[in-house]
């Protein structure tokens, strides 16, 4: 959003729990070779008793975070939309056949810039995925 149009940046669907103002979004479950997101009714604040629940195992391997967009902090973004978004839609078959039901859309990023495209594929998009495919691991390098 332009600044001081007093409208709340965009979330972006793919960031880490130490980000200002993160939230919980979703659970990482599937396999190991087929990891997939299964999505929270409400967002759920990052506090460290949620962090905590994962115990010993990093809590990027069991949550999917939004927060705020960066901007230009990432390197994701070109200065005006996510190139990982784009890439994502452009370079991933979607994962799913209905919308998925999401708390994060009516702010995400992904959802404004590529609609629908975006969340068919949002469900196999984690953090830390130990096998991703190539079109994934593609897509999720900022330098492609």
């Amino acid at each position: 959003m332009p600044p001081g149009t007093g409208a709340a940046p965009p979330f972006c669907p793919s960031a880490q729990p130490h980000m200002e103002g993160a939230v919980v979004f979703g659970v990482v479950g599937g396999a190991a070779d087929a990891p997939w997101v299964g999505y929270l009714d409400e967002r759920l604040p990052v506090t460290p008793g949620v962090l905590a629940r994962t115990g010993d195992v990093d809590p990027a391997e069991v949550y999917r975070f939004g927060a705020p967009c960066a901007g230009g902090g990432c390197r994701h973004f070109d200065g005006a939309s996510c190139r990982l978004a784009s890439k994502l839609v452009q370079l991933t078959p979607p994962a799913s056949r209905a919308l998925p039901a999401c708390a994060l859309r009516p702010d995400c990023r992904w959802w404004r810039q590529e609609g629908k495209a975006a969340c068919m594929r949002c469900p196999v998009v984690v953090t830390v995925n130990y096998t991703p495919t190539d079109e994934l691991r593609r897509a999720a390098d900022p330098d492609v």
